[in-house]
């Protein structure tokens, strides 16, 4: 385990641990995870312990997850930067409030970014904006079919979840105005305030009062549309210190699509979804994420995965992760 996790409070540990999905939905949500944890915690001192979690980078945001094609658009790119213009390029990137993710590989395509934003045309005109800003067209490669999505990761095996509670019930509501979603998007990007009344905090910043913003996060979480609502953590600082974009070439749709279900099984593979080859230049369409704890881990995963459904005869290019220039969360109310 690595020496900040060593360091830290072990039932703060297991509340991150648990609570990265299913963050309480009610006025003082820290109030009640502190009233569920074992020992002496009061809502002042989880909210301190928190804010030193964000600190030391292991917590990225508590907020929202979403599920693709249910609010705005977005889509992955690929820059293939020399390398003595790498940092200012990354550095540019990074600058624009859209790019969320923001990556170096060990590949030709050596910058991998997120770009989120209300439509597909804001994602075109961002994707333009940095074209003509560095003189490098970017690669577009939008999702076209999801197989397996999820970044939450179990870093106490040895817990059994289950210190975060459940949500008091909130009352339905109607939907808000398309103009006060945006809003309330565009406030969730940031993550939630660690203060007293986060819900209240976030509504007073976007217009909307904390029943408003409650039942719109409850009713977008029972839709589908909230994938995931929690602790966002950064994985390199749990120990997930390698981690790799392993693409795959398969030109027969129906194979691509059996092969995709078997990847998207694998313990291992955090992320399986398909998006379009770019020829001549790209020619991989199913994309794998494997995370582990170090370089010699996920190579010895890659090489089980390919034997064990007799992959090594398919075109495949591993790239892996070698900087991260900036980790946030989704901006989908900017248009």
């Amino acid at each position: 385990m690595p020496e900040l996790l060593a360091t830290m409070d072990p039932v703060l540990l297991r509340l991150i641990n648990d609570c990265q999905r299913d963050f309480p939905l009610c006025p003082q949500p820290f109030a009640l995870l502190a009233a569920a944890m074992p020992g002496e915690w009061s809502e002042p001192d989880l909210l301190a312990a928190l804010r030193q979690a964000g600190q030391d980078g292991l917590l990225s945001r508590i907020g929202a997850v979403f599920s693709p094609h249910t609010v705005g658009s977005s889509t992955l790119a690929a820059m293939a930067v020399p390398p003595d213009q790498l940092a200012s390029v990354a550095s540019f990137v990074s600058s624009q409030r859209e790019v969320n993710h923001n990556y170096q590989r060990d590949h030709h395509y050596n910058l991998w970014f997120v770009v989120a934003a209300a439509s597909t045309t804001a994602v075109a005109d961002v994707l333009a904006r940095i074209h003509l800003a560095t003189g490098i067209r970017p690669l577009n490669l939008p999702l076209l079919r999801e197989y397996h999505i999820d970044l939450g990761f179990n870093f106490l095996p040895e817990e059994q979840p289950g210190l975060c509670p459940a949500s008091p019930a909130v009352a339905a509501m109607p939907a808000l105005p398309p103009r006060q979603q945006q809003a309330l998007l565009n406030a969730l990007s940031g993550g939630l305030p660690l203060s007293s009344r986060p819900y209240q905090e976030l509504g007073a910043g976007c217009g909307l009062d904390e029943t408003q913003v409650l039942g719109q996060i409850a009713r977008w979480r029972d839709e589908g549309v909230i994938r995931r609502f929690g602790m966002v953590v950064r994985h390199h600082e749990l120990g997930y210190r390698a981690n790799a974009m392993c693409v795959w070439q398969i030109d027969d749709a129906s194979e691509r699509e059996r092969i995709a279900h078997l990847l998207a099984a694998e313990p291992a593979v955090t992320l399986c979804y398909e998006r379009p080859a770019r020829l001549p230049d790209w020619p991989y369409q199913l994309f794998t994420m494997i995370h582990a704890r170090d370089a010699q881990a996920l190579a010895s995963l890659l090489e089980e995965i390919r034997l064990r459904h007799d992959l090594q005869q398919l075109p495949l290019a591993v790239l892996r992760s070698t900087r991260r220039y900036k980790q946030a969360g989704a901006c989908y109310g900017h248009a």
